[in-house]
């Protein structure tokens, strides 16, 4: 059993940057790929970037490419999400998401393959 607790989110203002992290236990960190994934109101959820297992190999969405950043401290058990230029559309809440039994340098990017979930975090970002 995985457990992922975010943390970060919070109002900014469009322009500027937040950090989200993802604190992993219950198991070998390393051993999982990791992505995080966004939901905004009426909205389908959808991802925002994934990480292999050791960190060599990452995936964005195309609506976040340049501006967001994912990366991992596998001695930390930590997935982070360095966000700026920060947009109104990037609103919405975000989750961190492990997925078990990936090669390691394979990124997953469809969330319904994904095994664990945290319980989200908000992020708002004002005009």
């Amino acid at each position: 059993q995985v457990q992922l607790v975010e943390s970060g989110g919070g109002l900014v203002q469009a322009g500027g940057s937040l950090r989200l992290s993802c604190a992993a236990s219950g198991s070998i960190f390393s051993a999982h790929a990791m992505g995080w994934f966004r939901q905004a109101p009426g909205k389908e959820r959808e991802v925002v970037a994934a990480i292999s297992r050791g960190g060599d190999n990452t995936a964005y969405a195309s609506s976040v490419k340049g501006r967001f950043t994912i990366s991992r401290d596998n001695a930390k058990n930590t997935v982070y999400l360095q966000m700026s230029i920060l947009k109104p559309e990037d609103t919405a809440v975000y989750y961190c998401a492990a997925k078990i039994g990936m090669r390691p340098l394979a990124v997953a990017t469809t969330g319904s393959t994904y095994d664990y979930w945290g319980q989200g975090t908000q992020v708002t970002v004002s005009s």
